[in-house]
């Protein structure tokens, strides 16, 4: 399994490479523009950025960016950035999407909030890893994540994220690591078709359920609604009443019929 997991990475690694190859007529330009967003969209309090110098235009420049990695040394096309453990705050930076060429995002350990935006498959079309992990990401989980369709891994864990894993999920047949622990998360987990995720994928969100989780409950005894939501609780608080009335008048019924 851990093979087959390697080959389906590389394999959607250079399914990229190929395609991002096919379209290196795109400006790099855009890859400067695109890291001078970026920067100016967050608050670097530890001056973790201070190498981000865009005085220097010279092609490649870019390149020697704090976490920053490119195609080629000289050549201004960024292919991963790598962002983690900087101390960073702000909300997800929309200024990755001039990076035409991007394949790799790492944010994770820093103090960025707010909701992974509902475009997030228009902004980093390409990418292969993504990994937001130990922020403060918060609110559902945008399904257009399933467009994204290189993705094979998603790290979305520890953070605030609330309500169902978008089913819609399953779609990311490249997807080998997926990790959504230690959130707020509930519901039942998608279901997909190449792999399997142990629960440590899903650990410390009571309530999930499903795959390798606890069973869920059945839909139909629920009336077909999300047996997580507040209205569905209320139904079956009314339907328990219901059912305890009829309960009663049927024990009355027995009684007067028999004496």
């Amino acid at each position: 399994m851990h093979t087959l997991k390697l080959v389906i990475m590389a394999a959607a690694t250079v399914a990229v490479i190929v395609l991002l190859s096919a379209s290196a007529s795109y400006g790099t330009g855009t890859d400067f523009h695109c890291l001078r967003a970026i920067k100016d969209s967050l608050e670097d309090p530890h001056g973790m950025l201070s190498s981000w110098n865009f005085a220097n235009k010279t092609e490649g420049s870019i390149c020697y960016f704090a976490g920053i990695d490119c195609w080629h040394p000289d050549e201004s096309r960024v292919l991963h950035i790598g962002l983690a453990d900087m101390g960073l705050k702000g909300q997800f930076p929309r200024g990755v999407e001039n990076c035409t060429s991007l394949t790799g995002l790492d944010l994770s350990n820093n103090e960025l909030t707010g909701p992974i935006p509902s475009d997030i498959d228009a902004l980093v079309s390409y990418l292969t890893r993504l990994d937001l992990s130990y922020n403060n990401f918060g609110g559902e989980i945008t399904p257009n994540l399933a467009n994204c369709s290189f993705l094979s891994e998603l790290l979305l864990d520890h953070n605030l994220f609330q309500g169902q894993i978008p089913p819609q999920l399953h779609k990311l047949r490249r997807l080998m690591v997926f990790d959504v622990g230690s959130n707020s998360l509930s519901g039942p987990v998608p279901e997909y078709e190449n792999v399997n995720f142990t629960a440590d994928s899903y650990r410390d969100n009571p309530g999930l359920c499903g795959g390798p989780l606890v069973s869920c409950p059945r839909r139909g005894f629920y009336f077909g609604m999300n047996p997580f939501s507040h209205e569905s609780h209320g139904i079956n608080f009314g339907a328990a009443i219901v059912g305890f009335v009829i309960f009663y008048w049927l024990v009355v019924l027995f009684f007067f019929f028999i004496w």
